[in-house]
């Protein structure tokens, strides 16, 4: 590996204890003991990219995926055992025919078919979308080393060990009515955001400020906000964020529920996007009977979410989850800046991915 210091390249025996022998510099991460194969210098070129070289701040979850993401791709289903199956196998069965040893054949045969069924096994998607390392896992074995060497998190990372304050930048609840003073300030909005690296991201982008947003991590915090607006739903595109939409609705009658993604369907379509499953997290049947009884998932959808999968929003680009919850929250409740409200009235401001007038006209 190359010390993230010097600049050297080190073997094995040239980096004994995580310090580097020339500089002689401690790191933090070494690809030969971490699970996710990281060294110092792939976290600060994964965290460019993510970050736009520093124009956004993302959170623990976010560069998480970010760093897991090749390994989603790979089946690590039977990769040590494999290769070791076919040889063992096939020296076994070659030394047995050729000895007329028939244990030592049968011995050889039974490990080929250990081999040909971890082969299928793989082929079938045994194994994809593993994570070598946990979320819940992430801070022990890669931000606290990281912590311990350079006193704090990776650059442009902020911390979601808690939720977002819920009032946050945001003006309280006032009646619709008009009062002495004109009109009042209707109920803000709620954001219905249950993953905290997504709702500290947002915070620190300053969404919820912008847009009058209310921050709340579940369904029982909505209810108990004293808040009559809009609630829009954030959430994974797996079954646990559709029905999460679905059962928001049921517990809100009267009330705007919006739901913010992310869309399966439209997910499942992207060829670069790249999913994982948790089997602890599996829907059971009632929730899957729930599921289907919507009507909003054919049976090949269906399948996907009860095996476990998962479109997390923490897997969406920064920017891209930024640019789509701006533009969720000023169709919903309209923008909370007067500023923007006023650029807005003249069309001297359009959302992302939008064009204005001139560009629509190609000039």
């Amino acid at each position: 590996m190359i010390c993230p210091h010097c600049a050297r390249s080190l073997l094995r025996k040239q980096r004994s204890g995580q310090i580097c022998s020339f500089c002689r510099r401690r790191y933090a991460l070494d690809p030969k003991t971490n699970p996710l194969r990281l060294h110092d210098i792939r976290v600060r070129k994964v965290l460019d990219r993510i970050t736009d070289e520093g124009r956004h701040r993302v959170a623990p979850g976010q560069l998480w995926y970010a760093l897991s993401r090749r390994s989603l791709r790979e089946s690590r289903f039977g990769a040590g055992c494999l290769g070791g199956a076919f040889l063992a196998g096939g020296f076994l069965t070659f030394g047995g025919l050729v000895s007329e040893t028939v244990p030592v054949t049968a011995v050889g045969c039974v490990l080929v078919l250990v081999g040909l069924a971890l082969l299928v096994a793989r082929a079938s998607g045994a194994g994809l979308g593993r994570p070598p390392v946990p979320r819940a896992a992430f801070r022990p074995l890669v931000l606290d080393p990281w912590k311990g060497v350079y006193g704090g998190l990776p650059p442009g990372v902020v911390d979601d060990r808690s939720y977002p304050a819920r009032g946050s930048g945001v003006p309280p609840a006032r009646s619709a009515t008009a009062g002495p003073a004109g009109p009042r300030r209707s109920a803000p909005a709620v954001l219905l955001c249950p993953d905290p690296s997504v709702a500290v991201f947002l915070t620190a982008a300053g969404l919820p400020q912008r847009h009058g947003l209310v921050l709340a991590p579940s369904l029982d915090e909505v209810r108990a906000l004293p808040s009559g607006g809009p609630v829009l739903v954030l959430h994974d595109a797996d079954a646990a964020g559709a029905l999460l939409v679905m059962r928001a609705r049921a517990a809100l009658p009267g009330r705007r529920v919006v739901d913010a993604g992310l869309p399966l369907r439209r997910f499942r379509a992207l060829p670069r996007a790249v999913p994982f499953r948790d089997p602890a997290h599996r829907p059971d049947a009632a929730a899957l009977d729930e599921l289907r009884a919507s009507g909003g998932f054919d049976a090949s959808e269906l399948a996907w979410l009860a095996r476990g999968w998962s479109y997390p929003l923490v897997g969406v680009a920064p920017a891209k989850l930024l640019a789509a919850v701006e533009r969720a929250a000023g169709r919903a409740v309209g923008p909370g800046d007067p500023d923007r409200r006023r650029a807005e009235a003249v069309g001297f401001l359009t959302w992302p991915g939008t064009a204005g007038p001139e560009r629509r006209a190609g000039r």
